[in-house]
Formats: structure tokens, C-alpha cells, sequence
């Protein structure tokens, strides 16, 4: 049956536009006058209605047993047609707005390139039906609704051990401003005379003052971190759902992304010194085909290792096998690439630069140390027979466990340098996640017995058996 979308897009596609249609009267306002800017933001307000009003009109959609069309003939006529085999994942997004309403977004993420088919809005009841039909569990029997993981309020504090977290109150003041800018700029709000004006009464504040605002900048910073992780992943609660994984979250807009649960091929733990410290782990689902893997294939935000571990066992079952160290040279050619770059610049600096970046190089090279230390321990590499695991990094730590079968082909490497000290890296080709993970300086020989052990076919006819 054709269906179209809520006949309440019009009113959610008024209020998107609104900030917009304020932008409209004030250059208005600014071009000529009260009645002026009243005409803009009217005639621009009639214009969105009638778009939205023809939009509704002219687009549908109609689900099959194998497919779902979707169909738009504005001004040329075009029709979408995704399998249902094909799709890896429904995202049903609900802003404010659309909560307040009663709709919400459905996204549809396909594996043909890419390919996604976006319903903006529909009603809730029709979002779960949607959600229902197109993630039909085909290989595995139907299961009631349960809660495998739910996010604690208590996880809240490690929002300020992530970067992402702690930054981006930041980065979000900073876009701010550089609008507010752009603006005052445009209306000749801001001309060089206050900008000097503003810089001296900057330069003419007390250090103490100073002192005291960078005091309170650095008390906020953990403050803002836990208010943005709440309002990413408020009350993040993870279902299995007739075949499916289900991760819901968010404050204001409310977000949950289905995962056919026989496509995830592997999952992916990740974190960061301070992660590590307190005993926290970020757990990702590889799925194959899955678009915007990152935040679509979020299994657990920060949450305690015992309980990533767990959730990843009950998704993907454990994996039985210890870690193989990588060579020694590994460690040398970590240490150097930890260590090499502060010292050149120091080096650079003693002739040409202040002693203060001197004093800096060295300081960063001395760091780099326990750094390049650090990177040589936490690399890695296993198989269990079943799955196989790979794991580097130390400021972003990740460890990646796929399934054998997952994996699509091999590529071995060897840089001028590695070939130096015997060593190259294996390029594990995988059909989820982000398509490969590197195997990073292993013996070349422990290289090609661990690709033959895994997918033997593949790799024996080329082995030299002499």
C-alpha cells in the first residue's frame, strides 16, 4: 500500500526554519526598515509552506515483501528502491520537536554503496512498524524484548576522561562566536576601532583576574563534559529485539539505531590512557555494510570494562586466546617515532628558534618515551580459531574481534624502514566496520602463518614450499 509521510512535517519543517525566517527579517531590518523585514519574513514563511506543503504531496512510499520504494516526483519523477536484503541498520531519530508531535525520522542504511532512504517524519506507531518489517529477522528465531545493558548514572563521571567529551562544549562556543562575528561583521557591528577598544580593556584586566577566569575555564570543563555525554546518551538503554540490536539515547533527541544482529561480524573496544586508568572501555559493533559505523555501530558509551566484556560475550561470544607480543625491534621503531620528531625540533630551535621551544622539544621527547613504551606494550595480535583479535595505539587505544569469516583478503607491507629491521605489517581485510585493521609490526615469517592459519585456502597456494 502507498503511504505518505505525517501531514505534521509541515509544522516540523516550520520550525527548522525558523531560526532561518529570523535571519530573513533581520536583514530586513537592516535593508530597509520594520515593514521591510515584516515582508521578508512573511513571503519567506509562505514560501516554506508551500514547499513542504508540495514536498508531503509529492513524496511517498510503499514496502513490499522484498523491497521498499520510495518515491519522489517533484519536478522530475524518481523512485528509490532498496532490498530488504540489503539493509544493515534503521535509525529512528526524534528531535524535541518531533517528540512533541508524535513522529519521528527513519533512516534506512542499505549496503549498496552506501545508499540510504530517508522518511522525514512519520508517526511513532509507523516508525516501529517500519523498524519491525525491515529488520525481519530471516536466521534467527524471534525473541522477546530484553534489556542486555542499560547506561548507569554513575558512568556519567568518566564523561571527562574522553577528549570528545571534555572539548566539545568548546568547539561549540567557538562555532558560536565566530557566527556572532560573521554577523556583527555583515550589520557593521564590528569595525577595527572596536575591536582595539576591545583588546585594550582585554590587556587592561588584573593578572588576578586572569588567573581566576583560567581557574574557572578548567573547573567547568569536567562540568560541561558530563552535561554533553548526558545529553548524547541519556538513559542509554541496549534491547535484543526479535533478532535485532536496539541502542537508544539521548536527552532532547532521542535516537535508536537497529543492527540486524547476523551481520555483526566483530566488535571493537577503544580508550585512552585515562580510559584505561579507570578501568573504562567504548565498545563498537562491526557490521557489514554499515554506514557511519562510528556512532550508528555504538554499542556501550564509557562504560566499566567488566560490563563492555560482557555485553561484547553475549553479542559476539568470548574470545579465548592470549594476545602474541610483536617483535622487539617494534619497540625501538615505537620509541623512535614517540622520541624523533620533539628531538629534531630541538635541534632545529637550538640554532634557529627561542629557548623556550627548546625547553618544549625536549620536554616533549623526554614524554615520548613512556609513550613510545606504552605503544609497543599494547600491540597484539591472537586467534582462537574462531576469531581472530588485533589490537595498537596508546593515546587512542583500539582492539578489534572478528569472526574468521568475516574476513575478505590479506595485504602484507613492509616499509623501507620495517624491511631494515625485519618486520612489515598485515593488513586484515575485513567486510565490516571500516574494512581493514593492521596487524602493525609483526615478523613477516609469524605474518603469513597467522593469514594461513586463519584462512588456509587462501594463502598456501602462494607459500614456498621449498
Amino acid at each position: 500500500m502507498i503511504r505518505r509521510l505525517s501531514p505534521l512535517t509541515w509544522v516540523v519543517g516550520a520550525v527548522k526554519e525558523f531560526a532561518a525566517l529570523i535571519a530573513v527579517a533581520a536583514t530586513g531590518l537592516a535593508v530597509g526598515g520594520l515593514s521591510a523585514g515584516a515582508m521578508f519574513a512573511l513571503v519567506a514563511l509562505c514560501v516554506g509552506l508551500v514547499h513542504h506543503v508540495v514536498r508531503w504531496l509529492t513524496f511517498t512510499y510503499e514496502l513490499h515483501d522484498d523491497r521498499i520504494e520510495i518515491r519522489r516526483a517533484l519536478i522530475g519523477r524518481s523512485v528509490k528502491t532498496i532490498p530488504i536484503e540489503r539493509i544493515r541498520g534503521v535509525d529512528i531519530t526524534a528531535s524535541f520537536t518531533h517528540r512533541l508531535l508524535g513522529v519521528a525520522v527513519v533512516r534506512i542504511d542499505a549496503a549498496a554503496d552506501g545508499d540510504e532512504g530517508v522518511l522525514d517524519a512519520v508517526s511513532r506507531r509507523e516508525a516501529e512498524r517500519l523498524r519491525r518489517l525491515l529488520m525481519r529477522p530471516s536466521e534467527v528465531a524471534s525473541e522477546p524484548d530484553s534489556v542486555i545493558a542499560r547506561a548507569d548514572p554513575s558512568w556519567y563521571r568518566y564523561a571527562p576522561l574522553s577528549g570528545a567529551y571534555l572539548l566539545t562544549p568548546f568547539a561549540l562556543l567557538g562555532s558560536a562566536l565566530g557566527t556572532l562575528y560573521n554577523l556583527g561583521d555583515e550589520f557593521g557591528l564590528i569595525s577595527e576601532g572596536s575591536l582595539s577598544h576591545l583588546g585594550d580593556n582585554v590587556t587592561g584586566v588584573s593578572p588576578l583576574i586572569g588567573i581566576v577566569f583560567f581557574i574557572l575555564l578548567v573547573l567547568a570543563m569536567p562540568v560541561a563534559s558530563v552535561l554533553v555525554f548526558a545529553w548524547f546518551n541519556w538513559d542509554f538503554t541496549l534491547h535484543a529485539r526479535d533478532g535485532s540490536v536496539v541502542a537508544e539515547r539521548g536527552l532532547v533527541t532521542r535516537r535508536s539505531v537497529t543492527l540486524e544482529r547476523r551481520r555483526i561480524r566483530g566488535v571493537e573496544l577503544h580508550d585512552n590512557p585515562l580510559e584505561r586508568a579507570a578501568g573504562v572501555v567504548r565498545l563498537n559493533a562491526l557490521v557489514t555494510g554499515l554506514g557511519d559505523a562510528e556512532h550508528r555501530g555504538r554499542l556501550l558509551p564509557t562504560s566499566p570494562h567488566q560490563v563492555a566484556w560482557r555485553v561484547a560475550e553475549q553479542l559476539h561470544g568470548s574470545f579465548r586466546a592470549d594476545l602474541s607480543p610483536h617483535p622487539r625491534a617494534a619497540r625501538g621503531r615505537r620509541i623512535v617515532r614517540a622520541v624523533g620528531p620533539p628531538l629534531a625540533v630541538a635541534v632545529l630551535a637550538r640554532f634557529t628558534g627561542p629557548s623556550w621551544l627548546v625547553t618544549a622539544a625536549l620536554l616533549a621527547a623526554l614524554l615520548g618515551l613512556p609513550l613510545g613504551l606504552d605503544r609497543y606494550r599494547q600491540l597484539g595480535h591472537a586467534s582462537d580459531g574462531e576469531k581472530l583479535s588485533v589490537r595498537s595505539g596508546s593515546l587512542r587505544r583500539h582492539q578489534q574481534i572478528i569472526e574468521h569469516r568475516a574476513v575478505v583478503g590479506w595485504r602484507l607491507k613492509q616499509t623501507l624502514f620495517q624491511r631494515r629491521v625485519g618486520l612489515a605489517t598485515l593488513m586484515i581485510a575485513v567486510g565490516a566496520g571500516h574494512g581493514g585493521y593492521p596487524a602493525t609490526d609483526v615478523d613477516p615469517g609469524a605474518a603469513v602463518a597467522f593469514a594461513a592459519s586463519i584462512t588456509p585456502a587462501w594463502v598456501k597456494p602462494f607459500l614456498d614450499e621449498r
